[in-house]
Parts: C-alpha cells; structure tokens; sequence
C-alpha cells in the first residue's frame, strides 16, 4: 500500500442487517459525495487496508453501504466506529481563495500588529461560525495558553498565506 497521505472523510457505524452492511456517517460538505471517491482506506488496529465499497444507499437521514468482503453482520460489527479515509490528492482542487481545513493545522497565526499568538491546533463549528483553536508554546506574555478566535473571514481573518504557513487576524492578544 502506498505511503501517500490519507485524510479521514467519515466513519463506519454499527452493523444494519444480517449480510454484512453499516452505516456510513460522511464527514463531506455534500454527504453523499463520500461515496464517489475511490480508493476507501478503513484504519483498523492503528493501520489503514485498502477496501471496495460494493454498494450503498440512502436509509432514513443518512446512509449505509456494503465493503467487498463483509458477508455477515458478524464480519461488519469488527468495523463499526473505523475511520474512512481517502488520498488526499483525490480532493478536488481548490482556488488561491479557497482551501481546506487541513491546511490550516499548524499555521502561525500573527495579529495585524506583529504579535505571535502561536499555532493552529484544532477547528471547532459552533453553528453560527468555525473557530480557530490556538496554542501558544509556552504560555505567552498574556498567560494565555490557548485562544478561541472566531474565523469570520474578512473580519478577524486577513490573510491566509499558504507559502509561508501564516494566519494574520483582527485580534487582541489580551483576549
């Protein structure tokens, strides 16, 4: 198996039926767009295998699917709660504007006036707009060890520069 970088784009639930299906939960903006990219990795034990998925269907709000392989409910409940993951270079190409959240993990974020407030560390969606998790390393000047700064972009987020893997933003380091 190749060694190229793999993201995760959903999860397998828990076993639906006796022959072998289980439910799909899509991490995609479009859900069901999951489905159309090939090959499927499923990290098991730590270690990515490679898998066939044979079939799948729409089943109330979401989705179930059948891998190559899995003959009986047996077989599909080793599964349950294993990532999905994808090559990433089988994501669709994005404009300069655009760009995924994966390529902001560990990005310097600097304010408008020079100040390091430390590296993007995690993304949370709080419904009404993501926010960028920041960790200082060590505590910063202000005490602060992590930073919640909401991602309004235009507004706290001025620049995104990818070549130099920096974040500039509208933002109190005090805060």
């Amino acid at each position: 198996m190749s060694d190229q970088e793999k993201i995760v784009v959903g999860k397998l639930g828990a076993s639906y039926g006796i022959r072998g299906w289980l439910k799909v939960f899509s991490y995609t903006e479009n859900a069901e767009s999951i489905f159309s990219y090939k090959p499927w990795f499923i990290k098991v034990r730590g270690q990515w295998q490679e898998c066939s998925l044979e079939d799948w269907k729409r089943h109330g709000q979401g989705f179930v699917g059948k891998l190559s392989g899995l003959e009986l409910r047996e077989d599909a409940q080793g599964l349950t709660h294993a990532e999905i993951g994808i090559y990433a270079d089988t994501l669709p190409a994005l404009s300069n504007e655009e760009f995924y959240w994966r390529e902001l993990f560990g990005m310097e974020v600097v304010t408008t006036k020079g100040y390091n407030l430390g590296k993007v560390t995690d993304i949370l969606e709080t419904g009404s707009n993501d926010v960028l998790v920041i960790t200082a390393n060590p505590k910063d000047a202000f005490g602060q060890k992590e930073r919640l700064v909401p991602f309004l972009d235009e507004q706290v987020i001025k620049l995104i520069d990818r070549t130099t893997q920096r974040i500039e933003v509208d933002w109190d380091p005090g805060f």
